[in-house]
């Protein structure tokens, strides 16, 4: 169900500075810590001993310790020692590719041997001085390909968000759809309209009325398995909105990495990056603070959502003009989870 020859954000450095982290992605219990140079290192959770959870230990001087019997693992997956035991001889556990970058831990849950690092999604905004980041963790009991179609189709907005980012006028306002190589994008345009609240505040933060006409943009780029990039943002009326001068907007990124946990729930990395006011740290706490309110709305309905359909796992969804974005995105998935599958055979028999 999931794509597995790929990068995931797995989890972010401050959870794993002084204590190991369980996390299961993909089906996988993985057991992720610092290594003695600093280095994260991403284990099976599972100690060769007697199969305890390797993240209910500890890290001592840069060494994975199991909290049952003592234990130490290396990086490797290799047994290091047991206090009073001969252990050289245990069998290496599985490790996983892992990689820290963007202010993310990134984690290869598939062949150790496709794993390259040029291919983890760029983030232009990343280790930029001239924008400012703010997010969070969710866990969500659902599919993550139920989020894919939740972003992908932002008409929701108008309903599930209505005190916040929603406004009538995105039910109003077409919406466009295509497939640009390996990313799916949509795009909204609302011009001469007034901003919801949520976009209210953020002009005021950048020093900008907040009770004249706007035009609005929401751009949504997926890239598979579940990077999904939206530009969005306000612009006074008439000054070019995306394209508008800085002193005459407010644009930002809304960041989403969806990361499967099981077939039904994930990991909800999510956050927005931003141009302006950037040194402001009370506005980055604000936005973000505004942000997780706007994104546990949407946890709410997508897991109950889940619900129903597991109980009714056979019915048959109806589709819409407005799903094209997830439509075209779980294509993309569908494509990459079937070169996997034809490539496992000749792998299995090299």
């Amino acid at each position: 169900m999931f794509p597995r020859n790929t990068w995931y954000v797995a989890c972010t450095p401050d959870e794993i500075d002084e204590k190991p982290l369980g996390r299961q992605i993909c089906g996988e219990h993985i057991v992720f810590y610092r290594a003695d140079d600093g280095q994260v290192a991403a284990l099976e959770d599972f100690c060769p001993h007697r199969g305890a959870r390797l993240s209910l230990g500890s890290v001592c001087e840069g060494k994975l310790v199991c909290g049952y019997h003592g234990l130490t693992m290396g990086c490797d997956g290799k047994t290091i020692s047991m206090p009073g035991q001969r252990v050289g001889g245990f069998p290496k556990i599985r490790s996983f590719p892992v990689v820290e970058r963007y202010g993310f831990i990134w984690v290869w849950t598939g062949d150790a041997a496709l794993a390259d690092p040029a291919a983890i999604h760029h983030l232009e905004w990343a280790d930029n001085p001239e924008w400012a980041y703010g997010g969070g963790l969710y866990h969500v009991d659902c599919d993550y390909r139920l989020m894919v179609d939740n972003l992908m189709d932002l008409t929701h907005e108008t309903y599930v968000h209505s005190t916040s980012i929603g406004q009538k006028e995105i039910d109003e306002t077409p919406v466009s759809t295509k497939t640009e190589g390996e990313q799916v994008v949509t795009r909204r345009t609302m011009e001469n309209v007034m901003a919801p609240p949520f976009w209210r505040a953020n002009l005021r933060g950048n020093h900008l009325p907040d009770d004249q006409p706007v035009d609005r943009w929401q751009v949504c780029r997926f890239t598979p398995p579940g990077h999904i990039m939206i530009e969005v943002g306000v612009a006074l009326a008439g000054k070019g909105g995306i394209d508008a001068p800085a002193d005459q907007k407010v644009y930002s990124i809304v960041v989403d990495f969806l990361t499967p946990e099981t077939e039904t729930s994930m990991w909800y990395f999510w956050g927005m990056a931003r141009n302006f006011n950037v040194k402001d740290k009370a506005l980055t706490a604000q936005i973000r603070d505004g942000q997780a309110k706007v994104f546990a709305e949407d946890t709410a309905v997508l897991e109950a959502q889940q619900r129903n359909l597991s109980l009714h796992p056979t019915r048959k969804l109806l589709l819409l003009n407005i799903d094209a974005g997830g439509v075209q995105s779980r294509k993309l998935l569908d494509k990459m989870l079937a070169a996997e599958q034809a490539a496992a055979p000749v792998a299995q028999a090299a």
